[in-house]
């Protein structure tokens, strides 16, 4: 029973509504099939917007972390994108060859590579950006600013809570 007396559940605030395992079970399922069917359209189109730039997912992934991490480590990039040196190495390779990030000697630590990226990486990942938001304004252009307000609010709260559950907090 709740602070309000005995309200039917309907009527009830929803914070104080305990959702039945099967209804919640449910919720679940669906959340999941939309999220699986927005990646998979994302992955798709993602990789079409990068095919017009001539860069790889992999590619861009590590430029989004160097540009958010300047200076970063070579093995702290290995654990940012969760994968191997020899796979880092070969990768951060190609992004020197196309003239989009560079190796840096520690002045501190000589056995310690750094990764910067370059302006033409910024400018590259300035160009990729810019290609989403103009498909996703053409994909939202009829809903209402209440819809896109609710939209970001629900996308705010699920980043929220992903993210709680991968740092480990209960």
């Amino acid at each position: 029973m709740s602070d309000h007396g005995t309200w039917p559940a309907e009527t009830m605030p929803l914070q104080d509504r305990a959702l039945e395992p099967e209804v919640h079970s449910r919720h679940v399922e669906r959340i999941e099939a939309h999220l699986r069917h927005i990646a998979f359209i994302v992955r798709k189109r993602g990789r079409s917007f990068l095919n017009n730039f001539d860069i790889t997912s992999p590619q861009f992934e590590a430029l989004m972390v160097l540009d958010r991490h300047d200076n970063i480590a070579m093995g702290e990039l290995c654990n940012r994108l969760k994968v191997a040196s020899s796979t880092i190495t070969d990768l951060v390779d190609r992004l020197e060859k196309s003239g989009l990030a560079t190796r840096v000697r520690d002045p501190d630590d000589r056995r310690v590579i750094r990764l910067q990226i370059l302006p033409k990486g910024r400018k590259l990942i300035d160009g990729v950006l810019s290609a989403w938001r103009t498909y996703l304004s053409g994909v939202l252009a009829g809903s209402s600013v209440e819809e896109l307000e609710q939209l970001v609010s629900s996308l705010e709260y699920l980043d929220d809570l992903l993210t709680k559950k991968e740092s480990g907090a209960p």
